[in-house]
């Protein structure tokens, strides 16, 4: 009972990393969309209007997108980091975590 147990916290604490994992990803995909919608907006406001004030606006919004793009990748990056060392240093519950799913595996037929 205790094994299972151990398996079943072990197979949490994966998913929470898988979780956190995505969460950035979902995260990078946000600012990503906000850049582009800034891009493309400035990049309207430029050639869909004749006064200076939008091309001026324009202007701005183009310049403000690249760099929340740039923003974006960087903010993402560090974090996978974090989220990698921590993962790594991390001990796991079980010192046979391998031959506790190679075990769950073969009773159910499946071999990997």
């Amino acid at each position: 009972m205790q094994k299972l147990e151990k398996k079943n916290t072990e197979i949490r604490d994966d998913m929470a990393v898988q979780r956190t994992i995505f969460a950035n990803e979902r995260t990078l995909m946000a600012y990503l969309r906000t850049a582009i919608a800034l891009v493309a907006g400035g990049f309207a406001a430029i050639k869909l209007s004749h006064h200076v004030y939008m091309e001026f606006i324009g202007l701005t919004l183009m310049p403000l997108g690249v760099l929340m793009a740039v923003y974006s990748f960087v903010r993402y990056l560090n974090k996978q980091k974090l989220i990698r060392r921590h993962q790594q240093s991390f001990q796991s519950t079980s010192q046979h975590r391998e031959e506790l799913y190679e075990k769950q595996a073969s009773r159910y037929g499946n071999i990997d």
